[in-house]
């Protein structure tokens, strides 16, 4: 089904087609300037980091012009055929592809290697537009609700045991596209309190309560998720007198006990919180029975939830993550500085950047990308070359680019005239947005260093490919709105 309608070209956003033309460039001359070692300037030769980019963008190119050809109906007649193929394809890497750095996650095919979680993630958006494009579906219904979780957590599951954990954790930017299509605010806000949990109880895991033998993480997460199932009564039941009771009930006992544990007799103020939160528990279960709402039950859901989760926290911290994962979690949270170690990329990288200066010391002109001071400077930390060389106002102009293909993006996205092409494009939005804002944090010290990859810029086929392919079946979608009216 090739689309050979001549206007195409027409409805064609020739804006973002030259948002991207311009990052893609600019990640070359990246790219040159991260691998440059002040031996060849030969930047075409083949043999080189910029020669093989420049090669993988030559076939982006390509590649983009084949998918605007194909018929915009193709991507949603086989949406559910491409998912199915690239989750078997995530299957077989993690059997037969070759242990690179601790992962399994590259196929090699002679000269030429790939990495199959990088081409999952489009695979993953035509599947879930698709499904929620059907006229039975409604984020209201379990069963649709366990479905877009199947097609989200599948891949991202695969990925993880081929010890990708960085490129699963975008999986969770598809959770910003369901928000948008109706799921309620709470499943965004329990993800944000789960975040919230695992930061303070390992950062604040090894400190105690001023004069008592209570663990201080322990004790203000168990404060935190009292105070939320207050507030959540008062928020969605409009229950304030209620969620007063609760939330001023449980501080003055609180508070008692401290004076008592401090000055009078010494005991874990941890355990009157798990009666408390069982109290709550009871509390609000009694109010759904009396008052006939679902709502109280939900909330109690969440407090047992909550307190599961921050004790799941030492499992998952000591034997989900790897060794090298906690030192960087610890490094970012202080608990550990090691400057040689886990802390070296980034603290390289900061001092790469602020040597950059407002203006930058010139395209090749980095001394500390140039001498190899940063470990991956062409990949995962690309945007400190940008730092080093263009300076201030070269890594405003970069982040400013991004922000004008993001909120473009966005405005396609909200201009369709399908579920289908709403929800496929909010997925590309937030995919890219994700990308942006987790890389751009590493090199920063802002965020954990997990390897992935800034769309564009950072070295690498499979990664540019992915992100083109991503991109410009969104465009193919966009121009064939029309025939939708």
């Amino acid at each position: 089904m090739v689309m050979r309608n001549d206007s195409l070209w027409k409805t064609l956003d020739w804006i973002t087609i030259g948002v991207y033309l311009l990052l893609i460039v600019a990640g070359w001359f990246s790219v040159c300037g991260a691998s440059y070692d002040y031996v060849d300037r030969d930047f075409l030769d083949f043999s080189t980091r910029a020669g093989k980019q420049f090669v993988w963008i030559i076939c982006s190119f390509g590649l983009g012009f084949v998918l605007l050809m194909l018929d915009d109906r193709v991507y949603d007649i086989f949406a559910y055929l491409i998912y199915a193929g690239l989750v078997l394809l995530l299957i077989v890497t993690i059997f037969i592809a070759p242990d690179t750095k601790g992962s399994r996650s590259w196929l090699v095919m002679g000269p030429v290697s790939l990495q199959p979680a990088e081409f999952a993630k489009f695979a993953t958006a035509l599947a879930l537009a698709k499904y929620m494009n059907a006229y039975s579906f409604s984020m209201k219904r379990m069963r649709c609700a366990l479905m877009l979780g199947l097609i989200i957590f599948l891949p991202m599951l695969l990925i993880i045991g081929q010890k990708e954990t960085g490129s699963a954790l975008v999986y969770f930017a598809f959770f910003l596209v369901l928000y948008r299509e109706g799921m309620p605010g709470v499943v965004l806000f329990s993800g944000v309190c789960a975040v919230i949990y695992f930061v303070l109880s390992v950062r604040l895991g090894g400190e105690y309560v001023a004069g008592t033998p209570t663990p201080a993480g322990e004790f203000i997460v168990l404060a935190l998720i009292i105070l939320f199932a207050g507030g959540m009564v008062g928020v969605y039941r409009k229950k304030w007198s209620k969620a007063r009771v609760i939330i001023g009930g449980s501080f003055i006992v609180l508070l008692a006990a401290f004076f008592v544990s401090r000055y009078l007799l010494p005991f874990n103020l941890v355990w009157l919180q798990w009666g408390l939160c069982v109290v709550i528990v009871g509390y609000l279960l009694y109010l759904g029975l009396s008052e006939r709402q679902r709502s109280y039950p939900l909330i109690a859901l969440f407090t047992l939830c909550s307190v599961g989760f921050l004790y799941s926290n030492n499992y998952v911290f000591s034997n989900v993550l790897g060794p090298h994962q906690q030192v960087r979690i610890k490094v970012l949270l202080g608990l550990e500085e090691d400057l040689t170690g886990a802390g070296y990329n980034v603290n390289q990288s900061k001092i790469a950047i602020g040597s950059g200066g407002l203006m930058g010391k010139g395209f090749l002109n980095g001394t500390q990308t140039k001498l190899k001071y940063v470990p991956e400077q062409d990949t995962d930390f690309i945007f400190c070359t940008i730092g080093e060389e263009q300076g201030f106002v070269g890594s405003s102009a970069v982040l400013l680019a991004f922000l004008i293909f993001i909120w473009r993006l966005i405005y396609l996205s909200e201009r369709q005239t399908s579920t289908f092409g709403r929800v496929y494009g909010y997925s590309v939005a937030s995919i890219f947005l994700f990308h942006l804002f987790i890389n751009v944090g590493m090199v920063l010290g802002l965020t954990p260093v997990i390897g992935i990859p800034l769309p564009f810029f950072s070295y690498g086929g499979s990664s540019l490919w992915g992100f083109t392919i991503l991109l410009f079946i969104f465009l193919r979608i966009d121009a064939g709105r029309s025939r939708r009216l």
